[in-house]
């Protein structure tokens, strides 16, 4: 079985970046999936208490491979597009050329898709309002709910990352310092939400 030590996401481990795990587990042999959150920025610690981290990418979705340096797939919620610089802080040498990485942003006009290159990194930019990643990914990648809902959580998670893996279309090209210009205002997810 392979041990997360052993692959990119052992780092991330260590430094306690992972959170709030769905999965974090060896599924396939030599491969490590993780669903869940990670932190990309801590809040100041006060003596001894826990506090939750000030940034987050949500609903993450990712594997990583033994021995292998790079994180070859990821896709993750990001309530501000402006994240998107931790991110590529946070991950660093295991963003790779070649890897696929989805982010599902609150502030995105909702019809716009987005290629973005940060520090030489591709993210695939979506808008993401009322949904989650894993609905999305879905219902991007085509994967029919019926055909996998007799897998365990690593079997299904292990079918959305293969397909994302080969998954290719081509979006309008922009510069993260664009984005940041034609980004709109954070929504209040819990806003207009029975108590």
């Amino acid at each position: 079985m392979t041990a997360i030590e052993n692959t990119p996401l052992g780092r991330l481990d260590k430094e306690g970046r992972l959170l709030n795990a769905v999965l974090k587990a060896p599924t396939k042999p030599g491969r490590f999936d993780f669903r869940g959150d990670i932190a990309l920025k801590f809040q100041q610690q006060v003596a001894d208490e826990k506090r939750p981290p000030e940034k987050v990418m949500e609903q993450v979705l990712t594997y990583a491979e033994n021995g292998k340096a790079g994180i070859p797939v990821l896709a993750g919620y990001l309530q501000d597009f402006a994240f998107l610089k931790e991110v590529v802080e946070v991950l660093g040498d295991s963003l790779i050329d070649d890897g696929k990485y989805f982010l599902f942003c609150n502030n995105i006009d909702l019809l716009a898709k987005y290629r973005v290159t940060h520090s030489g990194k591709a993210f695939y930019v979506f808008p993401c309002d009322e949904s989650t990643v894993w609905k999305e990914m879905t219902e991007l990648l085509g994967i029919d709910k019926n055909d996998i809902k007799k897998m365990d959580t690593g079997g299904k998670t292990d079918v959305v990352l293969d397909k994302a893996r080969e998954w290719h279309e081509e979006f309008e090209p922009i510069t993260y310092a664009r984005g940041l210009e034609v980004m709109e205002p954070v929504k209040n997810r819990r806003e207009n939400r029975p108590v």
